[in-house]
């Protein structure tokens, strides 16, 4: 059910490939996949694409970067992703990570936000900021050094195949 057909290799490959294609210069792709993978790391999930292509826009990222880089949170990151911003930001809030425990039926059971604040998604929004900065961060580089070696690759490729054809066009016309 959550492995894809074709295997997990050939859809990151795909995104990828999406991400290396976008227009625009390599510092507003991988600003707006930095972007997108940092909203991916708050709580909020289902508005990671809300909050990251207006902040994208705002400075000056690409906004169909910053939305492919949403899909960060996915069932098998978000997992690994909720319980480690609850436990960061528990110990953030000067809490002891580990030693807190909600019983999640009774709060969810009201679906209340007001009272799932302070025990759930404040310790998870703060304890994601730090998180979401460092996985930012470097996939900003590695995003950045991708797409300009695809580009410089692609453009090396393309600026060969126009001297091989000059080069036939002018032995061709003696």
């Amino acid at each position: 059910m959550f492995v894809p057909k074709k295997g997990f290799r050939r859809a990151l490959a795909y995104y990828r490939l999406r991400i290396m294609r976008i227009g625009g210069s390599p510092h507003a792709v991988a600003g707006g996949v930095a972007v997108g993978v940092l909203s991916a790391w708050t709580p909020f999930l289902g508005f990671h694409v809300l909050f990251a292509i207006p902040i994208a826009w705002l400075f000056g990222g690409s906004m169909i970067a910053a939305a492919i880089g949403t899909t960060f949170a996915n069932p098998l990151t978000c997992p690994i992703i909720w319980p480690l911003t609850w436990e960061v930001g528990q110990f953030m809030l000067g809490g002891e990570p580990g030693s807190g425990h909600i019983d999640f039926d009774a709060l969810f059971s009201h679906l209340d936000v007001s009272q799932l604040w302070r025990p759930v998604l404040e310790p998870m929004l703060l304890g994601s900021l730090p998180l979401g900065l460092f996985c930012a961060l470097l996939f900003y580089a590695v995003t950045y050094l991708a797409v300009r070696g695809f580009r410089n690759r692609r453009i090396s490729r393309l600026t060969e195949r126009a001297r091989h054809l000059k080069s036939a066009e002018t032995g061709s016309a003696i």
